[in-house]
Parts: structure tokens; sequence; C-alpha cells
């Protein structure tokens, strides 16, 4: 514990207070993180809409431009990682859980219940439905990470910066980072990421409850999910005691092959032509209309704001409160990757997956719901998935196998979560210390625990857009001070170009 820094014990008790809040008085935490939502969700869509664009454009940007070829490392440095486990553990730490949560609830929500603009249940309904769907987990999503990432990896592998948000925004701040300002920054990061994952923690019991209640006696209650919450704590614990070369490889690795059985099965057993049909048809329409719906906030419409406020805004905040975590565990496992080649990894091979994901749950749950023998509408959240599977042969054991899957992307992502909150508060230590770790692992389990007691799922929505809105604003930052940290950089590597090319000339 001598590592850890003034950062650690601030958010350590800021964490604390929220929990013994949630406790005390969940209705009156419930309340106020609604309150604080429904503000930022009416008054500041907008923003969120133009600065997640912003970012797809700025990376989109990065590879074609001559930075592209710059290293996120030494000259020398070689990846650590080959690409299938680097792309299993971007996958498994910037996803995982919702994936499997949101796989078939979303397209199904969308498709029968609420329809971005169509008339639900019609075809176009149903292509509306895929088409946001691959709007909010797609290239946006990723972008988000890649941001984060990029910034982190290229101060912390170029530049031998700590590993820390507040180091990379010293080309703009220069010493000030180091004091009183540089340590809330870090601060409002390492609070971001304990909201974030709570919240995901907090959706993957819940599902993992709604699987046990489906297809058992047992029911759906606070209770089993604060048991299974215990469980996968002392799981994911162990894991992190193991460390990143180990823990952390082993279940990415694992992860992509549970995901990949639990796909290509329902590929094959469910409508395979209508999935690749599906998937076809509305990749051209999300490509087709992404511009519209980049910036699509619906000024005139009460009906079409809302919705727009409930997932899109809601989404891009989740990503948001999310990318302090994944940016910083994506930086650390891309050492010696190009930026070219980083960001293309990082933003077109995780949404890919993502789509064929959506596309083949998503498409077999509406194909059930076409049927009429069962409404998958009327499932609670967490149970659509199962409900689907119910459907289809060898639904028990695909079942299985996706609540498998969720408990191990559950303890693959607070694994990662305590690796990245200990660097955060041992001065971007890549080695943090256990204790630091097991701290974090209690917190984060003790919020997701206190989220759902106060509120449920909503109540997790509420807590995540209300931390995501600071942090908001510091990536903006790392943008500008990345830019102005590589046009330095350019202009040293050009130098020494033409001082090296006078030299042999000589």
């Amino acid at each position: 514990m001598k590592k850890v820094t003034s950062v650690f014990w601030i958010t350590l008790a800021i964490a604390l207070f929220s929990v013994i809040w949630g406790a005390v008085a969940p209705g009156n935490l419930e309340s106020i993180t609604g309150s604080i939502q429904s503000f930022i969700s009416v008054h500041f869509g907008w923003y969120y809409l133009l600065i997640v664009t912003g970012f797809v454009i700025f990376c989109i940007y990065m590879i074609f431009s001559p930075y592209g070829k710059i290293k996120l490392g030494q000259p020398s440095d070689k990846p650590d990682y080959n690409y299938a486990t680097w792309f299993a553990m971007l996958f498994s730490a910037g996803m995982g859980i919702g994936l499997v949560f949101w796989g078939a609830a979303e397209p199904i929500y969308f498709y029968a219940k609420n329809a971005p603009t169509a008339e639900t249940g019609t075809p176009e309904a149903l292509n509306e439905a895929m088409q946001f769907v691959y709007f909010h987990w797609g290239v946006h999503a990723w972008g988000i990470y890649a941001i984060v990432a990029l910034v982190l990896a290229y101060f912390k592998f170029r530049r031998g910066s700590p590993a820390l948000v507040s180091a990379t925004l010293e080309p703009l701040f220069g010493n000030k980072m180091k004091g009183p300002w540089g340590k809330a920054i870090d601060v409002i990061a390492v609070f971001a990421t304990i909201v974030g994952v709570a919240t995901t923690l907090g959706f993957g019991a819940a599902q993992i409850n709604g699987g046990l209640t489906f297809l058992t006696p047992i029911q759906d209650s606070f209770t089993v999910q604060l048991i299974i919450i215990g469980v996968v704590t002392v799981l994911f614990m162990m894991s992190a005691y193991t460390g990143l070369s180990k823990g952390i490889k082993y279940l990415s690795n694992t992860n992509m092959i549970l995901a990949l059985l639990l796909l290509v099965m329902m590929l094959v057993i469910g409508p395979t032509l209508f999935i690749m049909n599906m998937f076809t048809d509305t990749i051209g329409a999300y490509l087709q209309n992404l511009p519209s719906m980049s910036f699509r906030l619906a000024p005139n419409s009460e009906e079409n704001r809302t919705w727009i406020n409930n997932w899109t805004v809601f989404y891009w905040a989740w990503w948001i409160a999310w990318s302090p975590f994944v940016g910083i565990f994506i930086a650390r496992v891309s050492k010696g990757r190009t930026i070219r080649e980083f960001l293309s990894g990082v933003l077109l091979v995780p949404s890919v997956i993502g789509f064929l994901w959506f596309s083949t749950f998503g498409s077999s749950a509406i194909k059930v719901q076409q049927g009429g023998e069962t409404d998958l509408s009327e499932l609670v959240t967490e149970q659509t998935l199962f409900g689907a599977f119910d459907n289809y042969p060898l639904g028990l054991i695909m079942s299985i196998i996706a609540m498998i899957l969720i408990g191990t992307f559950f303890i693959t992502s607070a694994d990662s979560a305590t690796f990245v909150l200990g660097m955060q508060t041992t001065n971007g230590s890549l080695t943090p210390p256990t204790m630091v770790k097991f701290a974090w692992g209690i917190i984060q389990s003790s919020m997701a625990a206190v989220l759902l007691y106060s509120g449920g799922l909503q109540a997790l929505q509420n807590a995540l857009i209300s931390a995501a809105f600071p942090f908001s604003f510091i990536m903006i930052l790392m943008v500008l001070s990345l830019y102005k940290a590589l046009r330095a950089d350019k202009a040293s590597m050009e130098k020494e170009h033409r001082d090296s090319e006078e030299k042999t000339s000589a």
C-alpha cells in the first residue's frame, strides 16, 4: 500500500460515501441521480451527439493522416500480444456482458415495443431496429474507447509518461497537472470508471438471475443478485491475484471461445438465411444513414426526443463512463502498434463482430416474435435472450452456455477494472499492489449491489449518465493535448530526418 497516491484515498472516500448513501437511503439516491440524469439528457443531448461524432471523425482522420505511421512506443518495440489475443482482450473488456444482455432484448424492444420512428411490428421497424442497434454498439462506441486508449498509449509508451489521465494533459497545462488540478482529473476518471463498471456488473447479475428464473424455480430478487455478485467477486479476485498475463489473458480467450460457440450454434440452429439477409441489408442501411443518425436529435417531436434521450444519449454516456477503464486497458495491451494499425483494429474488428452478433441473436428473436407463439417483448429485459433460446432446438444448452459466458465476461470486466483502477491510484504503476486491486474489487461489487438495491436497472442508468458527464470534458482536452504533442513529435522526426540526410550528403 506504500505506492498508493492521494487519488486512491479521495476516490475511495467518495465511493464509500456513495455505497453507504445507497444502502441507508436508496430512494433518495435514486431520486437525486434520476434528476441529474434527466437534466443532462434534456439539456445536453446535443452535446453528447456532437462530441461522440467528433471523436469518430478524429479517429478516421488519424488513420489516414501522416500521424498514422507513428508507433505507440519506441521504434524498436514489438506488440506484446498476437492479433487473436489482442482482439479477444479488446472485445472482452470493451463490450462483454452488454452484448449478451442486449443481444436479443434491444432489437426486440425496438421492433415490437418502441421503434425509433416507424410503426412497431412493421418491416420498417425491423430495419430501423437493427440499424440503431449497430449505431449504438458500433463505430461510435469504439471511437470513444479508441480516443482514450490512443492518448494514454501514446503518452505512456512514446513519451514515458505515467499511465494517468492527468499526465496526458501536460502539453496543454504543463506542471499544473502534477498538483491539485491533476489529482482532481484523476479522481473524476477513477470515479467514472467505478460507476461505469459497477453498472455493467449490475446488468450481469440481473441477467444471470433472469436466466436462473427462466430455467429454474429460483426467483428474480435482489437477494439472489447479491449472492451472484458475491460469488463472482470471489472468482474475479482470484483472477486478479494471478495478474494480467495469466488471469485476464486466459479469461479473454475463454470468453472468445464461448462467445464464438454460442454465435455459431445460434447461426446454425436459428433462421440462418434470414439472419444473413438481415445482416447484409441492415449493414447497408446503417452505412447509408450513419450521418443522419449521428446528429439526430428530433427537436420538434417530444416522443422521438425522449427515445433518443433514453437510448442514444444513455449509450454515449455509458461508453464515456467506461472509456477510462477500457481505454487504459486497451492502451496497456497495445504497445508496439502504429497509430494506424491500432485505430483500424479498435474501430473496425470489434464493430463488425458486434454487428454479426446482434444480427444473429436479434434476427432469431424477431423471427420468434413474428411467429406469434411467444411474445418476447413482454418478458423482462434480462430474460429476453433465454426466451428466444427456448423456441429453438438445444435452447437449454445455449442458455447454459450464455450464463457461463455472462459469468466469464463478468469476471474479466471486473478483473480488468481492478487492474486499471489500481494503475490510476498508484501513480500509473503497471504492476499495482494486490491489496489495492482487492480494495477496488470490493468497492465495485458494493456499488453494483447498492445501485441494484436502490432502483434496479433504472438506477444503474441514472448513475451512469451522471458520472460520465464531467469526464466527457476531460476527453475533449485529451484530444487537443494529443494533437499538440503529435505535431511537435512529427516536427522533431522531420528535423531528425533532414539532419540525417545532411550528414549523409556531407
